[in-house]
C-alpha cells in the first residue's frame, strides 16, 4: 500500500497550516496565480489531497478541474467541501506509479509537492500521457535537514520516506526538456522554518496555438 493511502487528512492538513510550517497558506496563495497565469478551459491538479485551492476556480473561466489522487476518502472530501463544483470538478483515484494508467486530456497540470512521491521518469510519463501545453510545478527545497518540519503530526508522516525523492529545479528543468517542454517562469515563496517553495512552468515546445 502507498503510504499516502494511510496519511489521515485532518492531520496532513493541521501539520502544513501550523505557524511553523505554513505550507497550506503557502500553496493555497501560489495555486490561485497557477491557475490563471495562462488562458486554459482544463486543469489537472496532481495530488490534490483535500482540495486546498479549489475555492480559487471560476467558473466562468475553467469549465473542468480533474482532480487526482490515490487516496479515495481526499477526493470525497473534495467533493463534500466543494459541492459548487458539482459539474466541473471530476476526481480521478489514480495511482501514478502504477503501469497503464490512463490520464484524460488537459490544458494545464499542476503538480504541487508531488513529483517528490514519484519521481522525475513517472512524472515525465503522466505529463506525455496527459499533453497538456502547460505544465507548473511547485517543489519543495530544504535549507535544512529532514523533507517533514518537527511538529506534533509528524509520526503520522513516517511512512512516506519510501516513497520520497529529492526533486532538484536544474534535474526538473532538464528533465522536462527532453520530452519537448520549456521552463516560461520561475517564482519561490519562502517558508518560516528554513525551507521554501519553488514554482516552475513549462511550456510545450513548438505547439500550435
Amino acid at each position: 500500500m502507498n503510504p499516502w493511502e494511510e496519511i489521515d487528512l485532518t492531520d496532513y492538513e493541521k501539520h502544513m497550516s501550523l505557524a511553523s510550517v505554513k505550507q497550506l497558506q503557502a500553496l493555497n496563495e501560489m495555486m490561485k496565480a497557477q491557475f490563471y497565469r495562462y488562458q486554459v478551459s482544463d486543469i489537472m491538479i496532481l495530488g490534490i489531497a483535500g482540495g486546498n485551492g479549489l475555492e480559487h476556480i471560476d467558473a466562468q473561466r475553467i469549465k473542468r478541474v480533474y482532480g487526482v489522487d490515490i487516496n479515495k476518502e481526499y477526493l470525497a472530501e473534495c467533493l463534500h467541501r466543494y459541492p459548487d463544483l458539482s459539474g466541473i470538478f471530476s476526481p480521478l483515484c489514480v495511482d501514478l506509479l502504477s503501469d497503464g494508467i490512463t490520464l484524460p486530456h488537459c490544458d494545464l497540470i499542476v503538480a504541487n509537492l508531488l513529483i517528490e512521491y514519484i519521481g522525475y521518469d513517472r512524472f515525465l510519463h503522466v505529463a506525455v500521457e496527459a499533453g497538456a501545453p502547460y505544465v507548473s510545478c511547485i517543489i519543495q527545497v530544504n535549507v535544512d535537514e529532514g523533507f517533514v518540519s518537527d511538529s506534533p503530526y509528524l509520526h503520522s508522516f513516517d511512512g512516506i520516506a519510501r516513497v520520497h525523492h529529492e526533486i532538484e529545479e536544474e534535474r526538473l528543468n532538464a528533465a522536462m526538456q527532453s520530452i519537448g517542454y520549456g521552463k516560461i517562469y520561475g517564482g519561490e515563496y519562502l517558508l518560516p522554518n528554513g525551507k521554501k517553495l519553488v514554482c516552475a512552468d513549462y511550456e510545450l515546445i513548438g505547439r500550435s496555438e
